[in-house]
């Protein structure tokens, strides 16, 4: 052991014992409660969101009617569930082999991982000197003159180097080193939470940036957009069990591979694993899950939630709003975010907006919050030559009820976004497009009808249930639940 009386000693480190860590829940290792708990929040979240849909709660706050459910999606719900299930095997496989190659868990350590840090906090503090004497400071003078009253303040000006007196078993009084409370304090705090904080915060970027450039990429080469991606596009309009239906290669790629990647890149425990596997699915579920509810934490803690990942569903929103699942960044700095303004005009004008804000006295939901100015004030790319190049958009039919969007970016997203649906000869193509043209021919049409009556011939005591029903019915003729088992049509 080195000479305990100089100042420049680090305090030793704890003996430890390890033993194995006890698991979370009794009986079922923490390990494959990883692989479990995941699933387990995707069918609970969905299952949530298929409860107040077919109880019809908080219908003011749903993206899209019933109605556009059943006509505008162009894969079974049956479909859906099937190729859920393929992907959460496959998610199963990944993580088991994962698991294999993470050692087993032990506790025991963390005194010893506390005072690890604690060193490095002390170590930090050898620079102090050093820097106040790039201002003209005596950090020796300094910490001698505040050691009476700030004794902890002074030892870390003094770079660590005064200690506090212990008695040894002779009695005596040496020098001995040890970590000062505040020191230990710190790096209790560091140790516990800033640096799992960290962890996650990494993982989070890591993630965000994987899925952001693969499901891009994805989008902008055809090839990969029409042999896996556009299957997930089907769901023209998202609802919660839908989140994970992918083409299984996709799948693998970008959700499971992506979420692996964070893991190994940050360093996380099993548990944190646990913890960051299960939030992220939360996340991407709520994403999908079809409603703007204002009470949703999920929605607003930050700006990419149900209403921005909607508008990238939309034939005129698909090849714009790629980030997910956490934030935003990579849309806003690489200038892929929609730029149209809020849609809620739109969207309130395909659920019959003008009956529903009466019932409603006026309420209205924010869909995304795309600023209208961006259209005309950001720069196009990578749009700028979307219009000259989806020349096939001049051959549908009813192209004169194309729904309207801003001149200026907007527009040139609006475009390559339709030309994409085009290119889905299998499962969009022209009928996608032309059927959409004829549900707004249809809308436009109600509302002018609607615009001529008065709205106090909307009796005060009808439910928005009911008026929807009515509305729907005259616009498609039948109406059903979201998350009903039915085929598409």
């Amino acid at each position: 052991m080195a000479n305990t009386s100089s100042s420049y000693d680090l305090p030793p480190l704890p003996i430890y014992h390890l033993t194995p860590l006890p698991p979370l829940v009794p009986h079922i290792p923490d390990k494959f409660l990883t692989l479990l708990l995941p699933i387990a929040a995707y069918w609970m979240l969905s299952m949530f969101f298929h409860w107040i849909d077919t109880k019809d709660y908080f219908s003011q706050y749903r993206l899209h009617t019933p109605a556009e459910v059943l006509k505008r999606n162009h894969v079974s719900r049956s479909e859906v569930v099937r190729d859920v299930f393929i992907q959460q095997v496959i998610q199963t496989v990944v993580g088991a082999l994962l698991g294999m190659t993470e050692p087993e868990d032990f506790t025991g350590k963390q005194e010893y991982d506390v005072a690890v840090w604690a060193r490095r906090v002390r170590l930090a503090q050898r620079a102090l000197p050093g820097l106040l004497s790039l201002v003209g400071v005596d950090a020796g003078g300094l910490a001698k003159s505040m050691a009476g009253s700030y004794p902890m303040l002074a030892g870390a000006v003094s770079g660590g180097r005064l200690v506090e007196p212990a008695s040894v078993a002779t009695g005596s009084q040496v020098s001995a080193p040890r970590f000062a409370t505040w020191e230990l304090t710190a790096a209790t705090a560091l140790y516990y939470f800033a640096v799992p904080a960290i962890q996650f915060g990494v993982a989070i970027f890591v993630v965000d940036t994987w899925q952001y450039f693969l499901h891009r990429a994805m989008h902008m080469n055809k090839w990969l957009y029409t042999t896996f991606h556009s299957r997930h596009h089907r769901l023209y309009v998202p609802y919660a069990f839908g989140a994970l239906y992918n083409h299984p290669f996709e799948g693998f790629l970008l959700d499971t591979l992506g979420a692996a990647v964070a893991f190994k890149v940050t360093g996380m425990s099993t548990r944190q694993g646990m913890w960051f596997f299960t939030g992220s699915t939360f996340k991407t579920v709520d994403d999908h899950c079809g409603y703007a509810l204002p009470w949703d934490p999920l929605q607003h803690l930050t700006s990419n939630n149900a209403g921005y990942h909607d508008v990238h569903h939309q034939s005129w929103g698909i090849k714009t709003n790629f980030s997910q699942p956490f934030f935003t960044f990579w849309d806003r700095t690489l200038g892929t975010v929609w730029t149209g303004g809020d849609v809620s005009a739109r969207y309130e004008r395909a659920r019959i907006a003008a009956q529903r804000s009466v019932d409603q006295e006026g309420s209205k939901t924010t869909i995304t919050n795309s600023n209208v100015e961006d259209s005309t004030n950001q720069d196009p790319a990578p749009y700028q030559d979307e219009i000259k190049n989806s020349a096939e958009l001049r051959s549908i039919r009813d192209r004169d009820q194309d729904p309207q969007v801003l001149a200026g970016k907007a527009e040139q997203q609006a475009a390559d976004s339709r030309q994409q649906v085009l290119d889905d000869n299998q499962y969009g193509g022209p009928d996608v497009l032309a059927e959409e043209a004829q549900e707004e021919k249809e809308v436009r049409s109600i509302l002018r009808k609607n615009r001529r009556k008065k709205a106090t011939s909307i009796s005060q005591t009808d439910s928005f249930k009911g008026l929807r029903d009515r509305v729907t019915g005259s616009m498609h003729g039948r109406s059903s639940g979201i998350i009903g088992m039915e085929s598409s049509p």
